[in-house]
C-alpha cells in the first residue's frame, strides 16, 4: 500500500493554470461525490520513467473517448498536460529516486462531482510504482479463466454498459482478482457467454506464434483480442503494436477462444504500469516453452521500452 507521504495530488481548477496542489493524507472529495457513491467517472494511469510520461497522448486521447460516453466535459489536454508536468516534478522534487527503477504511476481521475456541481472533479495523483508489478514482469503469472457473464456483441447491442470505456465502477474487476488470489493465482483473463477471449481486469491479452517459413527464417506472429468485443482498447497493446510491426512482426485481431492461448508460444497481460507480465499458466495448464516465452518477452521489451 502506497504511503499518503509518497503521493502528490494535483486538482485541476480553474483559478491555479498549473494546478491546485493538495495534502493526500488529508479528506479532499466531499462523501456525496458521485464518483464515490455511485462510481461515477473515469480514470487513466500512466507509467513515468526518468520523469518522462509514455503515451501520454493515447492516453489523453481515450480518455476524452470515456468522457464522451460518459457525457463527461473534462478539463482540456493543455490542462491535463501542465497539471501531469506539475504532480510529476514535484513527486521527483520531493523523492527522488538515488537507485533504479525511476518508476512512477501517475493517474488522472475525473467525478462527476456532487449533484448539481457546475464541472466535475479532476486531478492528479502520482505514486511510486508498485514492486510487486515488476516482480510479475520478471517472474511471469499464473492466471484463470473467468466468465465475465456478457456475449462479445454485447458492447454494440448494449452501449450503456459502457464496457469501452475506462470508467470508475471497477468492483467486479477487483472481485474477479480477490478471486484469483483465493484460488492461488495472480490474474485473471475474462472471457464471454459465447467462449472469446476478452481481456484481464486491468490488462490487455496478447499471445504470439512462432512458425518458420520455406526459407527456414523464423516469423513472429502477435495476436490481441477483437477491439470490437466490449474490451478497453489498450494503449500499451496499441503502441507495442506499432513497435512490433516496424520490428518485422506480422499481427492479428482473434477472435481468440481459450484454446488459442494454450496452444500460443507465450502469451502476456500487458498495461501502462505493470508493462509486460509473461503468463506462465492458465488454469493450472503450462504456457509454451520457457525458453522461447523468454526469449520473445526480452525482445517484446526491447521494443516497449522505445515507446514514449
Amino acid at each position: 500500500m502506497t504511503s499518503p507521504a509518497n503521493v502528490v495530488l494535483v486538482f485541476l481548477d480553474p483559478a491555479f493554470p498549473d494546478g491546485r496542489f493538495a495534502d493526500a493524507s488529508q479528506p479532499q472529495l466531499l462523501v456525496t461525490d458521485l464518483g464515490a457513491t455511485r462510481g461515477d467517472g473515469i480514470f487513466e494511469t500512466m507509467h513515468a520513467v526518468g520523469g518522462t510520461v509514455r503515451k501520454i497522448q493515447a492516453h489523453l486521447d481515450r480518455l476524452a473517448g470515456s468522457a464522451e460516453a460518459l457525457d463527461l466535459a473534462i478539463p482540456t489536454e493543455d490542462e491535463w498536460r501542465r497539471a501531469i508536468s506539475a504532480a510529476v516534478s514535484e513527486h521527483r522534487s520531493r523523492h527522488l529516486p538515488t537507485s533504479a527503477p525511476d518508476e512512477l504511476a501517475v493517474k488522472l481521475v475525473v467525478t462527476r462531482g456532487v449533484e448539481g456541481a457546475p464541472a466535475p472533479t479532476s486531478w492528479v495523483q502520482v505514486s511510486p510504482a508498485g514492486a510487486g508489478l515488476r516482480r510479475q514482469r520478471e517472474t511471469g503469472i499464473d492466471v484463470i479463466l473467468l466468465d465475465r457473464g456478457y456475449d462479445s456483441h454485447v458492447a454494440e447491442r448494449a452501449p450503456w454498459l459502457l464496457l469501452g470505456a475506462k470508467t470508475l465502477s471497477y468492483a467486479v474487476n477487483m472481485a474477479a482478482l480477490r478471486y484469483a488470489h483465493k484460488q492461488g493465482a495472480d490474474d485473471v483473463i475474462f472471457t464471454s457467454s459465447d467462449g472469446r477471449v476478452l481481456e484481464g481486469p486491468t490488462s490487455t491479452v496478447l499471445m504470439a506464434h512462432v512458425k518458420t517459413s520455406d526459407d527456414g527464417r523464423p516469423v513472429k506472429r502477435l495476436v490481441t483480442p477483437l477491439l470490437d468485443s466490449g474490451i478497453l482498447p489498450g494503449t500499451s497493446q496499441g503502441a507495442l503494436f506499432a513497435a512490433a510491426k516496424a520490428a518485422g512482426w506480422e499481427l492479428g485481431y482473434g477472435p481468440l477462444e481459450p484454446q488459442d492461448l494454450l496452444d500460443a508460444d507465450a502469451v502476456w497481460l500487458i498495461s501502462s504500469v505493470r508493462m509486460l507480465a509473461p503468463v506462465n499458466r492458465i488454469d493450472g495448464k503450462e504456457i509454451g516453452t520457457p525458453s522461447l516465452q523468454k526469449e520473445l518477452t526480452a525482445e517484446l521489451n526491447e521494443l516497449f521500452a522505445g515507446i514514449q
